[in-house]
């Protein structure tokens, strides 16, 4: 079985191609893949491209714990990366069918840069979706360990959960990212994202995803956090993300409908043996 290997600010993927994977693997087969002793080692799996009836390709993303995603901003971004190098698209826009919704993708010419229309983002419980809330989920409590923060609730085609806070750093959210990501307000399970506003342009976020864990950076979790720090009048429509990989540019309309655009990096190509599954 035949994987490329990406990076987008070192959130990382394994990119199978139905050409050389009639099928997925299992659910076992994907937690042994995408683990970091055991296996290849990776943030998830993208399937694809597979046929769609209303985009150019459709694309199927599985976390590390074979939950299936509806939506990543990097993992499109690294999807767009694989389909220029292997000679599928150029330099003119193209649509990726996902869960989360159909999105549009240009890579530049040199495809170091690739921009993916994320669409539009909401904060209505009822979309999200939260338990026990109504209408828009702004500034409202939430209790972790015993102690009461306030976050924002959204989605941008998967659930966010973000929290501001005076600062951030990867000791916060390993400590409240596993009880935010099973926290009965969200029955789907939801990401977890801590914001710091730095000024009117740039954000700070740690990022706890579901079904990955800590992550060093991630797009849909930027997205949602760079519209809640919108929403609470912090920032303009150009922001930048600051992440520990690195940094995410947004633009975000007065619809909150997002365009994002950063890099994606060729790792390898990467053979696994059989003998890994077994």
């Amino acid at each position: 079985m035949r994987f490329s290997k990406y990076h987008a600010l070192g959130n990382d993927y394994l990119v199978l191609d139905p050409v050389d994977a009639p099928e997925l693997p299992g659910d076992d087969g994907v937690k042994t893949i995408c683990h970091r002793n055991f296996g290849l080692g990776s943030d998830g799996i993208l399937y694809g491209p597979l046929p769609s009836e209303r985009a150019d390709f459709g694309l199927r993303i599985l976390n590390p714990d074979a939950s299936e995603a509806e939506k990543s901003g990097n993992g499109l971004r690294i999807f767009a990366r694989y389909l220029r190098d292997s000679g599928k698209v150029g330099t003119a826009p193209f649509t990726v069918d996902t869960l989360g919704g159909v999105v549009t993708c240009v890579v530049n010419e040199e495809a170091t840069s690739i921009t993916v229309d994320m669409g539009q983002v909401s904060f209505d419980a009822a979309v999200i979706p939260v338990a026990g809330l109504e209408g828009e989920v702004l500034d409202q409590p939430i209790e972790l360990n015993g102690e009461s923060y306030r976050m924002y609730a959204a989605t941008i085609g998967n659930p966010h959960c973000v929290l501001p806070m005076e600062s951030v750093d990867s000791a916060l959210a390993h400590k409240l990212g596993p009880l935010i990501e099973g926290h009965p307000l969200f029955p789907r399970r939801t990401s977890g994202q801590f914001l710091k506003i730095i000024d009117d342009r740039n954000i700070q976020i740690e990022i706890w995803e579901r079904g990955a864990g800590y992550t060093l950076a991630s797009g849909s979790s930027s997205s949602a956090a760079g519209a809640v720090a919108k929403m609470m009048g912090a920032v303009g429509e150009d922001i930048t993300v600051h992440m520990p990989g690195g940094i995410i540019q947004l633009h975000i309309d007065s619809d909150f409908k997002v365009r994002m655009t950063g890099p994606a990096t060729r790792v390898g190509i990467y053979d696994l043996d059989p003998e890994a599954l077994r």
